[in-house]
């Protein structure tokens, strides 16, 4: 279970397997050694409803909670962590928080790599780090008691050809085993837009379902590679369709039309409104109870990652609806970006309506 005083990624239980990925002998570095049996412990572990996650512009997060945040005036800091950050990390940390397998492909360079590498080995599930040139990004999060928050993110380290190169063998390496592939986060400069819609072509042939949750170019391409989900936020989703989403009619007729572009099924996150999801069974709205968020950093990957792990366990689109808004309800209540654990999750599933729309 993810420990509450802990990261975002903090596990109470032993570590995960480490699979490092070859690349030439120019972009190799020195990395801790893991035995073969170890690795083959995890492989076999995670051999069923397996979820893979994809982060290929990961950070070392680094949350700052504060008294107050005011304009122009000072704020003391109450507390200060740092941990393994990106949307594809935080998926698995939910999914597996959870009990579900999970395996995360990630890249990995610098020190702020080997630190990066360090937070993850007690993370309790296996990484298959896909080692790079440059430094990976590190993020800033500023939050007060009242859940108001700042967000300062890098923009990522410039990848080469053959680094992409290698991400896309790692990630074909394990699609085999898996039911379903997150393709989670933001791309580095380097990395071409099309390359997530490439990786959901690449997933469906091999008949293994897909979560998209991107912004911007890699979000347009991505959709118009057939995702079986889509999961963009408000914000997101404006960009995408260029237009402001003001009301509850916007918001139905944009999951309507992204859907139209593509995805078999949109989710559209709505923050302390819920979300609404466009499937081929029609129009659902999911209305969560009112809560005290104190910081909703994280809740869309809580979100994202508990809906996945709701599809494999076969629940309909409507549950899986409800499992999402559910976990991302539950880690907006959280200090810090934090997630909720399953327990914490369930309280507020009870209390998460979910309606069609006629």
């Amino acid at each position: 279970m993810i420990a509450n005083g802990g990261g975002a990624c903090q596990v109470s239980r032993g570590g995960g397997a480490f699979l490092w990925l070859d690349l030439p002998a120019s972009h190799r570095r020195a990395v801790p050694a893991q035995s073969d049996s170890g690795a083959a412990r995890g492989r076999r572990r995670y051999n069923g409803f397996l979820i893979v996650t994809l982060t290929i512009n990961p950070a070392i997060d680094r949350t700052i909670t504060v008294d107050r945040l005011a304009f122009e005036d000072r704020a003391y800091i109450l507390s200060s962590h740092e941990s393994p950050g990106g949307r594809g990390i935080n998926a698995a940390c939910v999914v597996h928080s959870f009990g579900g397998p999970t395996l995360a492909v990630l890249t990995s360079g610098g020190e702020n790599g080997k630190r990066l590498e360090g937070h993850l080995r007690c993370c309790g599930f296996p990484v298959a780090v896909v080692p790079i040139r440059n430094e990976i990004r590190a993020n800033l999060t500023i939050t007060d008691k009242h859940g108001l928050t700042v967000n300062l993110n890098e923009a990522g380290p410039r990848m080469e050809k053959g680094e992409v190169a290698a991400l896309e063998k790692a990630v074909r390496a394990h699609l085999d085993r898996a039911d379903w592939l997150m393709v989670c986060g933001s791309i580095p400069p380097g990395v071409p837009p099309g390359l997530y819609g490439r990786l959901i072509g690449m997933a469906r042939q091999k008949k293994v379902k897909t979560l998209l949750d991107a912004d911007g170019d890699a979000l347009r391409e991505g959709v118009e590679a057939k995702p079986t989900v889509v999961t963009p936020n408000q914000q997101e989703a404006e960009r995408l369709l260029s237009r402001a989403l003001l009301t509850r009619a916007h918001f139905l007729e944009a999951a309507e039309r992204i859907r139209a572009m593509g995805a078999e099924t949109v989710v559209l996150s709505l923050g302390s409104r819920g979300a609404v999801a466009a499937a081929s069974a029609g129009m659902l709205e999911a209305v969560p109870p009112r809560v005290d968020a104190v910081c909703p950093i994280g809740s869309g990957d809580a979100m994202a990652a508990a809906y996945t792990w709701a599809m494999t366990r076969k629940s309909d689109t409507a549950d899986a609806l409800r499992w999402g808004v559910a976990a991302g309800t539950a880690s907006a209540r959280l200090p810090g970006m934090r997630f909720a654990t399953l327990p914490q999750s369930e309280e507020i599933y009870r209390q998460v309506e979910v309606r069609r729309v006629e």
